[in-house]
């Protein structure tokens, strides 16, 4: 029996026995050009697939399109939220699958098999418009819960398999935003609360609780969880890590003075992507360390910013490859507080997923740690090119097709996929 048959076989097992019927369906959820709505069509499969139904991810085929089986309720339900669906026949589907399976093609077939349990690690209080996982989830209609840092060090993370880390800032400097809005009354108070928790767990600084939340956070990945940041959560928790028992605080962030030799006691065989870099520690510089890019505006311009994503084997490797999946591979860039990465800090043990060709600056990386996987995802909205504190929220509604926010879905769904061992 050839390895193509055998593939045939079990997908139709996989979605219910083979058919007896000429007339048994299969859905293809197209995620190409064709797709009306590819930011809803993830909540789709995600929710289907997490009612006890089966599918596949086939990678890049059609841009990455799913393949599951025929109901009433997934037809409805995508009629109802304007996604493409399009019923086919169980020869067609074998059909499929062959076309995928076949050695000379970069594509793969990949059984999505449990929904993961979804957190977001996200301070009480936090408006929805201020994370772009959040948005994307609520749109999508992916379910989640919500947890904060008493949660996390209560052991909270045991019931999860899929983080994202909310735009934290893991140094306890409150985003560095003290030489801007220090005098503004929602940094006066978003101090205030962070420093009572504090104490209310019994830290006397802000930055020591940060640190324990990390290092939860880390064993969580370790043991085989599923991590996703943006933004300042990307770089400011490596430097946490990288910063264990250093005072790295300007005076302004923690009432004592710095080390003032902290960059020379850096330890980057404790960090997840990042090495060989820097702290600023002027507290009136709006940046945490080196790692970031240096943002200049008069340098680029929003029409000539894009980055590009890599291609993978779908076969060899079907983590970076479902990471990947979009529609386009060139996607506009858009700014945070960590824009884009120094390719020279990111470690030789993660893998690039997206670059900004000819500029050093990486936007996308994955890797692993123990049994677990991080990917950071640099910038703050993917269709806001420029958020600032107090700009009014995203509308996915008119951003149904955004290839940047396909990346933030990816990364939610491929907790879901089948794990291979790699091909040898």
């Amino acid at each position: 029996m050839t390895r193509r048959l055998i593939h045939i076989l079990l997908f139709a097992l996989i979605c219910g026995g083979i058919a007896e019927s000429s007339n048994a369906q299969r859905v293809l959820i197209p995620m190409d050009g064709s797709q009306t709505n590819h930011l809803k069509a993830y909540g789709i499969i995600f929710n289907h697939i997490d009612s006890g139904e089966s599918g596949m991810w086939l990678l890049n085929y059609r841009g990455g399109s799913f393949l599951t089986s025929a109901t009433n309720d997934i037809v409805r339900k995508s009629r109802l939220k304007n996604v493409s669906v399009e019923t086919i026949s169980e020869s067609e589907a074998a059909s499929i699958i062959a076309e995928v399976e076949q050695p000379n093609v970069n594509m793969a077939a990949i059984n999505l098999e449990k929904s993961p349990n979804v957190a977001v690690y996200t301070p009480p209080g936090a408006l929805p418009w201020d994370d772009a996982v959040t948005l994307a989830l609520d749109y999508a209609e992916i379910p989640y819960d919500k947890i904060y840092d008493t949660e996390v060090l209560s052991g909270a993370l045991e019931e999860y398999d899929w983080l994202h880390l909310h735009h934290e800032d893991f140094t306890g400097q409150y985003g560095k935003f003290w030489a801007i809005y220090r005098t503004s009354p929602w940094y006066i108070a978003s101090v205030r609360e962070q420093e009572e928790l504090a104490q209310k767990l019994g830290y006397d600084k802000v930055s020591q609780l940060k640190l324990d939340v990390v290092h939860n956070i880390r064993d969580f990945v370790t043991e085989g969880g599923f991590m996703f940041a943006m933004c300042s959560a990307t770089d400011t928790f490596d430097l946490a890590l990288a910063a264990e028992g250093v005072d790295a605080l300007p005076t302004p962030m923690d009432g004592d003075p710095i080390d003032p030799n902290v960059n020379e006691k850096l330890n980057f065989s404790n960090t997840f992507a990042f090495e060989n870099f820097e702290i600023i520690t002027d507290p009136y510089i709006y940046e945490h360390s080196d790692i970031d890019i240096e943002v200049d505006l008069n340098r680029i311009s929003e029409s000539l910013d894009y980055f590009t994503l890599f291609e993978f084997s779908a076969k060899w490797d079907p983590v970076p490859t479902m990471l990947t999946q979009n529609h386009v591979n060139s996607l506009r860039g858009f700014y945070g507080q960590a824009t884009a990465f120094q390719k020279d800090k990111v470690k030789s043990s993660v893998v690039v997923l997206a670059e900004s060709p000819g500029r050093d600056q990486v936007k996308y990386i994955h890797g692993n740690i123990g049994r677990g996987t991080f990917t950071f995802y640099a910038g703050h909205d993917p269709e806001d090119y420029q958020h600032r504190v107090g700009d009014p929220p995203t509308d996915l509604n008119l951003h149904t097709n955004s290839p940047g926010y396909r990346l933030i879905l990816n990364n939610i769904l491929f907790p879901a996929a089948e794990k291979k061992k790699k091909q040898t």
